[in-house]
């Protein structure tokens, strides 16, 4: 006799069926990218438009059905697909983990983990990882996410459960973290300048959002065990496809003499970042700004990709000396080749992903969406919990259409900063409230610039999967994280906690 199956189960299910009905992602893209340039067309033909809330100028949509519009597509296409970031971060990522994952380093790397780490203790620390992982941008997409199949599939459990776990740290724990990010001085600098329009001169540090950040880590660590042990896994229960784990065998003398090299040569290269870092003029600072903001601003932030090849190439060539699997040039380059040669789906994904995010973008329909999205708020401005609720879920609903927090903040903040700090608000808790919506809906967000990756990533296990697969099995975490943040973002107004250093939720 069959088992019941649970009404969240029937209707992840339900999703997952209807999502797979549609075409294969990158023809999916593509309609998508057709649809862009007939609406472009229609709305700017029915005299859409908005006004930016910055500069005053009235936004109009660019008609990419006319003459102009069809050169503009023709000489595009090729940077269209070049000039997409995500491309370059994952191709340069990929070619040093290629090199460490060919040398062996890696499956030995993770042998040891599973060999040491018990196994249901995987899932948060994979979740962890991920949120931590934030701090430099891209690594947890590029590195993490696949890692944590690996790691669930050498554990003996389901290699989708770990790539779960692991991308709803990384994305959906976008703003949740103990140690400050890229991100942090970009956002509080696009606030500060929406600030200064209601109090002249008025500040807005990269740490405004540091206390309830570091809070954050927390509770989405917790949401996503929890999730993941009770939900994700139950549903998707044993793992029925081709991939195999490697055996988990004892380490033997060449593999911890590998291990030892490589990890003497990552302590090098920690003690050459650290010695570059440290000194207030340190060589890997940026020294063109105030000492508080050179390391968060620094090529080495800016270059991390870099980093990530670089370290996975040389300790990859350190643990393939010292292991025996390493005796040549000619080895090197193979594991570099076998990597990219994996990424072929990937790389059409991304081609006509690249086309509908540039059509989106030039057409200003994106724009004219957040725009009109940000001003309907408006009416709730004298109930400050349902209004911060409200910017939570309308950013929420836009970071489904505009991959770019930067993007999107950049138009609502001039909307709502002001709003609030007319009320009493200040700019660092409003910004609170949009890094909500904005995280907790990336890991169901096809616009999200990695996504196109994470399906790729989910095929290489279940041949079948596509968008609905992962948007099935994202989106219990997706609704978890935006139910456990809004609380906490209810609880920190009615006991009017700062949000930050110096950042006060109220204005004084």
């Amino acid at each position: 006799m069959s088992q019941k199956r649970s009404w969240v189960d029937r209707f992840l299910t339900i999703i997952e069926k209807g999502g797979n009905a549609l075409p294969h992602p990158a023809s999916l893209f593509a309609i998508l990218a057709l649809f862009a340039i007939v609406l472009s067309g229609l709305s700017s033909w029915m005299g859409f438009e908005a006004v930016h809330p910055r500069s005053g100028e009235v936004i109009r949509p660019v008609n990419m059905l006319s003459i102009s519009g069809l050169h503009w597509i023709l000489t595009s296409m090729v940077t269209n697909f070049t000039g997409f970031a995500p491309l370059g971060t994952v191709l340069v990522a990929m070619l040093g983990i290629g090199i460490a994952e060919g040398s062996g380093l890696i499956g030995t790397a993770l042998r040891l983990l599973v060999l040491k780490a018990p196994p249901r203790l995987l899932t948060v620390v994979l979740v962890f990882a991920g949120v931590l992982s934030n701090t430099a941008s891209e690594v947890g997409y590029v590195l993490l996410v696949p890692l944590g199949a690996i790691i669930f599939l050498a554990a003996g459990r389901h290699p989708i459960v770990g790539m779960a776990a692991t991308f709803a740290g990384v994305s959906g724990g976008y703003s949740a973290n103990l140690l400050l990010g890229t991100v942090d001085p970009l956002l509080a600098g696009l606030s500060q300048e929406a600030a200064v329009t209601e109090i002249p001169g008025y500040t807005v540090n990269p740490a405004a959002n540091y206390y309830f950040m570091a809070i954050s880590t927390f509770l989405i660590t917790f949401i996503g065990w929890f999730i993941t042990e009770k939900v994700v896994e139950p549903r998707l229960g044993t793992y029925q496809g081709d991939a195999k784990a490697e055996k988990i065998t004892q380490l033997d003398a060449k593999e911890k003499r590998g291990l030892l090299y490589a990890l003497i040569t990552g302590l090098v290269i920690a003690i050459i970042v650290l010695w570059g870092l440290i000194p207030t003029e340190g060589f890997l600072r940026n020294l063109e700004v105030s000492p508080d903001q050179s390391i968060l601003r620094s090529p080495f932030l800016k270059g991390i990709v870099t980093m990530i090849f670089i370290s996975g190439a040389l300790m990859g060539i350190a643990y393939g000396i010292g292991a025996g699997t390493v005796k040549s040039d000619e080895d090197v380059m193979n594991g570099m080749g076998k990597t990219m040669a994996s990424l072929g789906t990937y790389i059409v994904l991304v081609f006509f992903a690249a086309q509908f995010v540039a059509y989106f973008k030039y057409s200003n329909l994106g724009t004219l969406l957040a725009i009109n999205g940000a001003i309907a708020l408006q009416p709730l401005a004298d109930y400050p919990i349902p209004l911060m609720l409200g910017l939570i879920f309308i950013s929420a609903f836009i970071n489904l259409f505009m991959g770019s927090a930067s993007a999107k903040w950049g138009l609502m903040a001039p909307v709502f900063i002001p709003m609030f700090m007319q009320l009493g608000y200040t700019p660092e808790f409003v910004q609170v409230a949009y890094r909500i919506g904005d995280s907790s809906t990336n890991i169901i967000a096809p616009m999200m610039s990695y996504f196109a990756l994470i399906v790729a990533f989910v095929q290489q296990y279940d041949k079948k999967a596509g968008i609905g697969t992962v948007v099935s099995v994202m989106l219990p975490y997706s609704i978890a994280f935006l139910i456990g943040w809004s609380i906490l973002m209810i609880f920190w107004i009615l006991f009017d906690i700062p949000v930050g250093p110096g950042a006060t939720m109220f204005l004084e």
